[in-house]
């Protein structure tokens, strides 16, 4: 049973394949701007910050004030969460810190992220070597997370420089990926990424006080399946095979280029050496597992073990013995991912990293920063550094752990990989395949090839409606984008397409290895609508099981019954057929709902992603992709529901009763709202005052009917006194609207 559902997932990855996008990369914005050293402020109680120092080990958060000042921004976050974070950090005299705005507020972001890492950097004399590490992945196109220097104040008093690292969370691969619904994996040692047996349960490991692979996401389905399929394709797939294997699971050509960086930066802390630090994210997208990078701080000739990680063979980086890193292994064992791997490793050290333009910037930073760690009063604790530690450690070794400056470690490094690199001519590597068709337009697909070569000779290999196979050449835009435009092909015909790439020495390669599927287009789309969600049911209605979970009710404003198990429904307009709904005929006029609880082992109406009540999108799509509705939604409140005004209408509004299953226009009083005459401002109420754009007679009442108001002759009415939720204004000519009252 367990391996007849692996295949079932392996077979979904293969049939996405060709919707590939490359990820995106954030800029610094105003929270990681690294031309100034911004300054962070927490105030907290003294009490409290004793107890996490004399705690250090527990995760507990606090209350506190968090002020953010770059020079051009100054703001307060209050209540802010605030605790210590790190592993072995965590036993140092400089600490480690987490603040978290998403704690004690629900939704709450700063600048787009929920938490901030200030990480103490106890174990580098430079307070540098994280930062250099992060910023020549992100030079890279690697979607690796943004980092700068800031000054952090706790109490008034100054607690010395912190490199300011992004979370790794839902938030992160948003930003990356263009979708957070995956399931995200914190990988802690010993993730060695060894198979364990088909069971997904089998890598659930507990390790001490932690879990091994840690599921960040998604966490009450619980799931293991995308990892413990990933991790038997390493295990039971054969040399030939593997490339496209591993190709249809896992983002293997940017864990090449990470590959190379980590080798060049002796980033020895994370999978290949130490099994340690790294995240797994199932891009949905793709339905891929990216790999993500994580706490590079024992870098750049930080070492205990007496290993000289400036000189280490790149091809055998991993520790000697029997222990076993099967991603590394597999692929510096496969000829052709060897060859890929030497290609970017060759091309990281003789032309993306250039080492003189590198050491401008770290100068230039070093100066920047110089001052902060001068009068830095944690700085010296740990190890005796001073600041004649800080000035030198980019030119010396300090001895102890620290047996490099990181001049020299670079220099060193350079060409030792410069020396090591196998001699490298691979067939072109093709990746980031994706494809655009809409009812109407051309159809438009894209790629990325990078050869050796300058350029390489592309074209696009397909067939239409299952026809004689044609090509098309697809010219380059620059940076070794290719594309295509396709014109002339009916709606209604299924395209299936693969990309060809040949280097100037005439190697050629064909991907991906089963043809992605671009599906019809247009057509009638059936006449159905979401009519009705709540985002946070926590007492309104109830599931067959008894469990008050998320809900979607869809009409069926046609003239015939529709089958819906020829429609699909999602959360993410990305992925419009994340979820193919039960065949379930709803009939003319009909109303049915589904439970947005991500458990979609409760039964058919249990759809496998839940709605996020701080905002998201829900869509109805038919199976050739064909929009049929949908809603885009912000901040929901505590059991209201949102939905149409009246069944399939166009406006959609907070609906003072609930109606899951049956028809919004509720003709009961008090449970239908006219417009009325005068508008009302602000709705919702984030004040104290409620203001009528011109005077009226007025009463307002509770949605259960409680009158809590009367006034005459009203352009204004105090509703500080009124609790946060849903209430009815009505005029003295008996129209009604429904106002909302936020939260404080």
């Amino acid at each position: 049973m367990m391996k007849k559902a692996l295949a079932c997932i392996l077979l979904l990855l293969t049939v996405v394949t060709g919707s590939r996008s490359q990820p995106s990369l954030p800029d610094n914005g105003q929270l990681f701007t690294d031309t100034v050293v911004p300054v962070v402020y927490i105030t907290i109680n003294p009490d409290t910050l004793a107890w996490l120092y004399a705690n250090p080990y527990s995760d507990r958060e606090f209350r506190s004030v968090f002020v953010f000042d770059n020079g051009t921004v100054r703001d307060t976050i209050d209540p802010a969460g605030f605790r210590l974070r790190g592993n072995t950090s965590r036993d140092s005299k400089k600490k480690s810190f987490k603040v978290s705005f998403n704690t004690f507020t629900d939704g709450g972001k700063y600048h787009g992220v929920e938490k901030m890492n200030l990480n103490g950097e106890h174990n580098d004399p430079s307070v540098m070597r994280s930062k250099i590490m992060w910023d020549i992945l992100r030079k890279w196109d690697v979607p690796a997370p943004r980092a700068n220097h800031v000054r952090v104040y706790i109490n008034g008093n100054y607690y010395g420089l912190y490199i300011n690292v992004e979370h790794i969370d839902e938030e992160f691969a948003l930003s990356r990926f263009g979708n957070k619904d995956g399931n995200l994996y914190k990988c802690l040692y010993p993730a060695d990424l060894n198979y364990r047996g088909d069971d997904p349960d089998s890598y659930r490991i507990w390790n001490g006080s932690r879990w091994i692979y840690e599921l960040n996401t998604n966490e009450e389905e619980n799931d293991f399946s995308d990892l413990a399929g990933f991790i038997g394709i390493l295990h039971n797939t054969g040399n030939e095979a593997l490339l496209c294997e591993l190709d249809r699971v896992f983002n293997v050509q940017d864990y090449l280029k990470i590959m190379a960086v980590q080798i060049l930066c002796g980033d020895w802390d994370g999978y290949i050496y130490n099994k340690n630090n790294f995240y797994l994210y199932h891009n949905t997208l793709t339905g891929r597992l990216e790999y993500i990078p994580y706490d590079v701080d024992n870098t750049f000739g930080i070492d205990w073990f007496g290993i000289d990680w400036a000189t280490r063979n790149m091809y055998g980086w991993q520790p000697g013995g029997d222990q076993q890193r099967p991603l590394y292994d597999r692929i510096i064992n496969n000829p052709v991912l060897r060859e890929q791997f030497s290609f970017y490793a060759a091309r990281l050290v003789g032309g993306v990293l250039d080492l003189d333009s590198l050491i401008q910037s770290v100068d230039a930073r070093k100066e920047m920063i110089s001052p902060y760690i001068a009068n830095d009063p944690y700085y010296p604790r740990d190890y005796g550094f001073d600041h004649s530690d800080f000035l030198n450690s980019f030119t010396s070794a300090f001895g102890a752990h620290v047996k490099w400056g990181i001049y020299p470690y670079l220099q060193v490094r350079l060409a030792s990989m410069a020396s090591q690199a196998e001699e490298a001519d691979p067939d072109p590597v093709i990746k980031y395949i994706a494809h655009d068709r809409k009812a109407g337009e051309p159809l438009y697909i894209s790629c990325t090839v990078e050869a050796i070569s300058a350029s390489a000779a592309v074209k696009l290999i397909y067939t239409v409606a299952g026809g004689t196979s044609l090509e098309a050449e697809m010219s380059t835009s620059g940076s070794g984008r290719y594309s295509v435009t396709l014109t002339g092909i009916p709606d209604e015909d299924e395209v299936a397409y693969r990309v060809q790439a040949t280097g100037g020495d005439g190697e050629m390669s064909l991907l991906p290895c089963v043809a992605a599927l671009a599906a019809p287009v247009g057509g009638e789309t059936p006449l159905l609508f979401i009519n009705e969600f709540m985002a946070d049911n926590e007492m309104t209605v109830a599931d067959e099981h008894g469990y008050y979970s998320d809900w979607i009710e869809i009409y069926n404003g046609g003239n015939e019954a529709v089958d819906l198990g020829e429609i699909c429904l999602t959360d993410n307009f990305n992925d419009p057929l994340k979820w193919r709904m039960p065949s379930v005929v709803l009939p003319a006029g009909g109303f049915t709902i589904f439970w947005a609880d991500g458990i979609p082992g409760l039964g058919e109406k249990h759809a496998p992603f839940k709605l996020d009540k701080e905002g998201e999108e829900i869509g109805i799509y038919t199976l050739n992709k064909l929009m049929v509705d949908t809603v885009s939604f912000g901040l929901q409140q505590e059991d209201i529901s949102t939905g149409r005004k009246s069944d399939g209408a166009e406006e959609i509004v907070f609906l003072a009763t609930a109606t899951p299953g049956r028809s919004n226009n509720i003709t009961s009083a008090g449970s239908t709202y006219a417009d009325m005459g005068v508008k009302i401002y602000p709705n919702p109420v984030i004040g104290e005052t409620l203001w009528l754009s011109e005077a009226a007679d007025c009463r307002i009442y509770s949605i259960t009917g409680v009158m809590l108001f009367s006034g005459t002759d009203m352009t204004e009415i105090d509703v500080s006194v009124f609790p946060a939720g849903i209430y009815i204004l009505v005029t003295g000519d008996g129209r009604a609207v429904r106002f909302v009252r936020a939260g404080r």
